[in-house]
């Protein structure tokens, strides 16, 4: 079996346990499914170490553990709800809703890049699961670091199949107003610029680096 085709078996078991744990979360006589669950274990730990894979095949698999992760986490809050009943008014809405809206972050996108940040200045902590990672203080001056970046995110979007639009120059131009923008709004010194997948697109986020 291929890496794709494994990925694509990640994909349906982790979509199949998905299924699976909001049944068993709403019918008290079901048993949670630990088997399914270790299929999706064994596989996201057999390319943890993302060593032969490919750039796009990286984004995916990442996107996919990322999916794992909150999931988890939401299955062990419920979980532990169900088993110590409702304590607090907002356990009652988290088994109910899943992840609360209080969890999330809006993120303003850019039609062309894809760019989304986050409204709070982040510390911008090192994560494995981050293909690229840039930090810019002055675009103008530190053009390989752009470069790097733009080439990045052009190669990981063609390999998703998606669009690519604009050229170095025009990049160059957008990042240079973003970081002027973020460090002027935070007070930050430098931008922290990631490629990352999220929900499936090829996005550039950008975090002020405190």
């Amino acid at each position: 079996m291929t890496i794709d085709e494994e990925l694509n078996l990640l994909e349906q078991q982790l979509r199949r346990l998905k299924i699976e744990y909001e049944v068993y979360f709403s019918n008290p006589t079901k048993k949670p499914p630990t088997d399914i669950e270790w299929k999706v274990l064994s596989l996201l730990r057999k390319f943890s170490d993302g060593g032969r894979m490919s750039f796009s095949q990286r984004f995916r698999y990442n996107e996919m553990a990322q999916r794992y992760a909150i999931y988890s986490d939401l299955w062990r809050k419920k979980g532990r709800i169900r088993e110590e009943g409702y304590r607090r008014p907002q356990d009652a809405l988290l088994s109910v809703q899943g992840v609360r809206p209080a969890e999330t972050h809006e993120a303003q996108h850019h039609p062309a890049y894809g760019l989304a940040h986050g409204a709070a200045v982040a510390t911008a902590t090192a994560r494995e699961d981050q293909p690229l990672t840039v930090q810019c203080s002055d675009p103008r001056a530190e053009r390989d670091r752009v470069e790097k970046l733009y080439q990045a995110l052009t190669e990981a979007k063609k390999k998703a199949g998606e669009a690519v639009t604009g050229n170095l120059d025009s990049f160059t131009s957008f990042v240079q107003k973003k970081t002027a923008q973020l460090r002027k709004q935070h007070g930050c010194q430098a931008v922290e610029y990631s490629v990352e997948m999220q929900d499936g697109h090829v996005k550039l986020t950008a975090k002020a680096k405190v």
